[in-house]
């Protein structure tokens, strides 16, 4: 091979890489989610049970704030609906494992949860508050709660448990897999307080008056906001359901349906099958 036949072997080559790291990249794969969802003809929703975003009745079926949305949207979708019931503290690995579509179960938006899952815009606004014991806790405030001899208990997995670490570092935080665990520690008087998200505090103070009040004049201890959670990606399904959640509260669905849920038990306590 002659000396101009090489030079030209290897501008040749230089060309061709130069070209492949200027070439734009291949598109991503496309999101499928929604298409995914219409072809099965059914929307998979995680959830887990939380007084009164959702519940068992007497006869074992699904009630509850997010039971109503949930089914509504997938209305809306013209698809059937199925419920995935599952442990709170394994709902987000459950979700990007694929067990389900979405996450519709009150779950507050937070930066921590946000690097691992995309949240919609807000659909509901709770916070936390505190449900206490009256022999154990009756007029204390904010510091009272943080000393080494209180114990604290919360729903291991929710945002509740790290509110009461950051506010309350001194005292002991026992954790549960449910609610009605931790709120049981109270009753019984192993526990000063249980932190969850409002109305429950106030709902568990009204049912049991002279065990129960709720702590700190019923302050909030955070405020949050509550959005659906979807796969890393999902950006056709993310864009449907904030036009969704925009529709349902322009119209006021979402706010009859919060108010119904929220703002009194008088309306579906007496179904709610016990100990939740």
């Amino acid at each position: 091979m002659t000396l101009a036949t090489k030079l030209k072997t290897m501008l040749a080559a230089t060309a061709v890489a130069v070209t492949g790291l200027l070439a734009p990249a291949a598109p991503a794969q496309a999101d499928d989610l929604l298409e995914t969802i219409q072809r099965r003809g059914k929307l998979m929703v995680g959830m887990s049970t939380f007084v009164p975003w959702a519940m068992r009745d007497a006869n074992g079926e699904l009630m509850g704030f997010e039971i109503d949305v949930a089914t509504k949207l997938a209305e809306d979708m013209g698809v059937e609906i199925e419920f995935v019931p599952t442990a709170w503290s394994g709902i987000i690995p459950a979700l990007i494992a694929g067990n389900f579509d979405v996450i519709i179960g009150g779950m507050s938006i937070t930066p921590q949860r946000n690097l691992t899952v995309n949240f919609t815009a807000p659909y509901a606004n709770s916070g936390q508050r505190m449900a206490a014991n009256n022999a154990l806790a009756d007029g204390f405030s904010h510091d009272d709660f943080n000393q080494t001899s209180v114990n604290l208990a919360c729903r291991r997995g929710v945002v509740g448990c790290t509110i009461l670490e950051d506010q309350f570092p001194r005292a002991n935080i026992l954790q549960f897999d449910d609610d009605a665990q931790a709120f049981q520690e109270v009753l019984n008087g192993n526990a000063h307080a249980v932190i969850s998200s409002a109305p429950k505090p106030a709902f568990w103070a009204e049912g049991n008056p002279e065990l129960i009040h709720v702590a700190l004049d019923g302050a909030y201890l955070s405020r949050g906001n509550e959005g659906f959670a979807v796969r890393k990606g999902q950006h056709d399904a993310l864009n449907f359901f904030n036009n969704w959640i925009l529709v349902n509260q322009a119209n006021g669905w979402l706010q009859e349906r919060h108010d119904y849920w929220f703002q009194s038990q008088e309306g579906w306590i007496d179904q709610v099958a016990p100990g939740q």
